[in-house]
């Protein structure tokens, strides 16, 4: 599953169930909505916090530090939910398989991937179809196993530890389901409210059926039709909370994806991978499969991902990535669920294989059914010296208590935190009591440091632009920190990589926050990771250019 901040999983999920509650028994008047603290500059993330005051990666004063000094084009790979790949922002800087002729339907490499020009879709499959909803890995889980282990109990089980294994995904299928339930009854009403709602609003703006409207349209109402006010009051609700930066039907097709995605948990389609794909997800086997296409209806995310790394800069589009001289691989990996351990380990593979330095993994999950084979490619990319940048996850847990999947924690014990993986929380814009994201995981031993996750703004699908919070963010925006420093010091290994970035994020010690999904407990920042800090570009660059290079 993504690791990005859903709408309605912030507070915005009751923001919609207070307004909808207002719109149909009162009759409130939209100046009585509380305007919110102002909008972060849409480049905040690249700020620097003495400069500006938001707590950026400092890259102006990264790019002054490498000023005249030749860069060397890094390789970036992204596993992710793919990408549009005629994105103006990305479209001069995607990786370009040389050894491929485009469209000859034949294997020109001899890699196992035909025509993989731009990267490979472990989802797809014949006819361009491609397996991107999906269900959680727990749903999956329960109804492959429910047959054999549902009338078993510890006593009766013959094997012990498959049954403890069973054991853990009942009672995470359970939690999932029932929040998947809870969630739909609340939030099937609040969608009809909205749709309602924006119908009377873009009517009144004289907008045709496909017009969309912000914050800043609302002024132009003026009303005494109480339906109306009541819409006017139910969208300036909305936008207070989410920001003024988005339409309307950024935030009805977010919460829209929110639901099918609790539809896929509810009445999954357990077929589809079969059916679409056609391999068996259980088994190694290495045989090729899916296709080469990397833009679908979900290639929203992946397309941001690519464009906090190395989207195109000073180009007066768009916005500026962090590093300047990369090619970003697209691996589509991941669907609107949760990946499969297949998948993640093959296109570890792939990219490592195909020339990618860097690998950012934008997602996680809570099972992990096939947790030796991601093993085994975390250590392969190891081997080959290949950095891996990981999100640390939405859910504001204790990494240390209750860690996601993947992690570097090998089922042989040969690992508990590798050299060659960076895991990334998410933090604000600002110092204070809100600089960690209340919704993002941390752990003091298995977080390594945070980054800007919180009102990012990146590049979208279909020259669109998204501001949203998540650690989906904070990853790439680290990964371009990594590709940045081996641009202008190739001969950094990915270990040194990792000591620069961490070393990069001073201690901030003494600076109380909220802890991540608490309102009232406070703690100080550096208990939420490992480091302690913040990533920081300049400072990063100035600790590379002290480093002897130790990549073979």
């Amino acid at each position: 599953m993504f690791n990005f901040r859903p709408l309605i999983s912030t507070v915005l999920f009751a923001s919609f169930s207070v307004s909808f509650s207002v719109f149909a028994q009162t009759n409130p008047q939209p100046d009585a909505v509380a305007k919110p603290d102002a909008e972060p500059p849409r480049h905040w993330q690249l700020m620097d916090l003495k400069e500006t005051g938001f707590f950026g990666i400092s890259a102006k004063q990264a790019y002054l530090f490498v000023k005249g000094k030749q860069s060397k084009t890094v390789v970036v790979a992204t596993l992710d939910s793919g990408v549009d790949t005629l994105q103006k922002d990305l479209k001069s800087i995607l990786w370009v398989n040389t050894k491929e002729i485009p469209g000859n339907g034949i294997d020109d490499d001899h890699n196992g991937y035909i025509d993989d020009i731009h990267g490979w879709n472990f989802l797809g499959g014949a006819g361009g179809k491609a397996d991107f909803n999906e269900t959680t890995e727990e749903v999956r889980e329960y109804n492959k196993l429910k047959d054999k282990y549902a009338t078993l109990t510890e006593a009766t089980a013959p094997d012990k530890k498959a049954f403890a294994y069973w054991q853990r995904v009942k009672t995470v299928y359970d939690t999932t389901i029932n929040k998947a339930r809870t969630e739909t009854e609340q939030l099937q009403p609040i969608m009809n409210a909205l749709m309602a709602t924006s119908g009377y609003i873009k009517k009144a703006l004289k907008l045709d059926a496909g017009g969309t409207f912000k914050e800043t349209d609302l002024v132009k109402i003026t009303t005494t039709n109480d339906t109306l006010s009541q819409s006017k009051y139910v969208w300036a609700t909305i936008f207070s909370q989410e920001g003024g930066n988005k339409t309307n039907a950024a935030i009805i097709k977010d919460l829209s994806e929110y639901l099918e995605k609790l539809n896929n948990d509810l009445s999954p389609d357990l077929e589809s991978r079969k059916r679409i794909v056609g391999d068996n997800v259980d088994s190694m086997d290495h045989k090729p499969y899916g296709n080469n296409l990397l833009k679908y209806a979900d290639a929203s995310h992946g397309t941001g991902v690519a464009g906090l790394i190395g989207a195109i800069r000073g180009n007066n589009y768009g916005i500026n990535g962090v590093a300047d001289n990369v090619r970003i691989m697209a691996v589509k990996t991941v669907p609107n669920g949760d990946e499969y351990d297949k998948d993640v380990a093959n296109a570890i593979h792939y990219a490592v294989d195909n020339g990618a330095k860097i690998i950012n993994m934008s997602f996680g999950k809570k099972i992990s059914p096939h947790k030796e084979w991601v093993d085994e490619a975390f250590k392969y990319a190891a081997a080959k010296d290949v950095l891996l940048v990981l999100a640390a996850g939405n859910d504001n847990a204790d990494m240390d208590k209750d860690p996601d999947y993947p992690n570097d924690t090998f089922l042989d014990g040969s690992s508990t935190d590798a050299d060659n993986l960076i895991n990334v929380g998410a933090s604000g814009a600002k110092l204070g009591d809100h600089l960690a994201g209340d919704f993002s995981n941390y752990g003091k031993k298995n977080v390594d440091v945070f980054a800007p996750g919180v009102k990012v703004t990146t590049i979208d699908a279909d020259a669109e632009f998204n501001t949203e919070d998540g650690t989906s963010f904070s990853s790439p925006i680290t990964a371009g920190i990594a590709a940045l420093i081996l641009e202008y010091y190739p001969t950094l290994s990915a270990k040194q990589l990792k000591e620069a970035i961490l070393q990069s994020a001073t201690p901030l010690t003494g600076t109380m926050v909220y802890k991540p999904g608490s309102k009232t407990e406070k703690v100080d920042f550096t208990t939420l990771s490992k480091t302690g800090g913040i990533v920081n570009a300049y400072k990063a660059l100035q600790i590379a250019s002290k480093m002897t290079g130790e990549r073979k």
